[in-house]
């Protein structure tokens, strides 16, 4: 595979472990080009900087020569696609970030998946990989600890097959999640999205000068719907890959009762 070029990013920066586990993990067989937002930038979704302009500089990741972007992770892999490379790279891999991106509430909000969904637009396999870690470590990348090598190792293999094989049929992106535990013996299973992970709530404080502000955060849910990907990887401890596609709407049919009252 080391003719095969892959575009890596994240939501997490440069000085990311995870990031920089993946692009050790998949440069040894493949060309790496990683091209990812010059800090942290979780939870900003598929966000696009219309505002302002961007700015690119040359960066070495974990010996890969590459990008820094001044923007969002769906802005680092627009400019990566419309500008770095000449020729469409054979797979996209954005993380492994820091944190996972289990269920549906992650999967809208999460930076890593959104970069992969937003590469799989522009008609290129991704896959986005994420790992459990201790809660407080999620907003300090770089103080990360985990097994990502072990993770990395996994992903590599992940990336080389679809780089051979491509994505299934009616699949547009693999969302690939990692437990905070895993070693070379873990079981990777096949999962769908949990429909919920969080118990969302805002705690209101007063600044200085006795006007109010406000923290949104959420509680995690105790149990897990069986099959989905946040029971494999945060209570059964095993390997989830979760295939995704990228549309969004619903058959005709089965919503054609609104067109008889219209």
């Amino acid at each position: 595979m080391q003719s095969v070029t892959v575009l890596v990013a994240n939501d997490d920066g440069p000085a990311s472990p995870g990031v920089q586990a993946l692009i050790t993990a998949i440069a040894k067989n493949a060309n790496v080009v990683p091209v990812i937002p010059e800090g942290p930038r979780s939870g900003t979704s598929m966000s696009l900087t219309f505002h302002k302009p961007l700015r690119i500089r040359e960066i070495v990741v974990a010996g890969c020569k590459g990008y820094a972007v001044s923007g969002s992770p769906a802005d680092a892999v627009m400019v990566a696609l419309n500008r770095v490379f000449k020729q469409r790279p054979a797979v996209m891999a954005s993380g492994i970030n820091i944190g996972d991106n289990t269920g549906i509430q992650d999967v809208y909000t999460s930076g890593t998946v959104q970069a992969a969904i937003q590469s799989a637009f522009l008609g290129v396999p991704s896959v986005a990989f994420s790992m459990q870690v201790v809660e407080g470590m999620i907003f300090s990348p770089a103080d990360a600890i985990g097994n990502f090598s072990i993770a990395a190792e996994h992903a590599a293999k992940v990336v080389s097959w679809v780089a051979t094989h491509g994505l299934p049929k009616g699949v547009d992106l693999l969302n690939v999640n990692y437990p905070i535990n895993i070693t070379t013996n873990t079981r990777t299973v096949f999962t769908r999205l949990a429909k919920k992970k969080y118990d969302n709530y805002i705690v209101e404080r007063l600044d200085p000068r006795g006007k109010p502000y406000y923290w949104i955060w959420g509680n995690r849910v105790q149990n897990y719907e069986e099959g989905s990907d946040a029971k494999a990887v945060l209570e059964d401890s095993l390997i989830s890959i979760t295939p995704l596609k990228v549309d969004l709407s619903v058959s005709a049919s089965e919503v054609n009762e609104i067109i008889k009252v219209l």
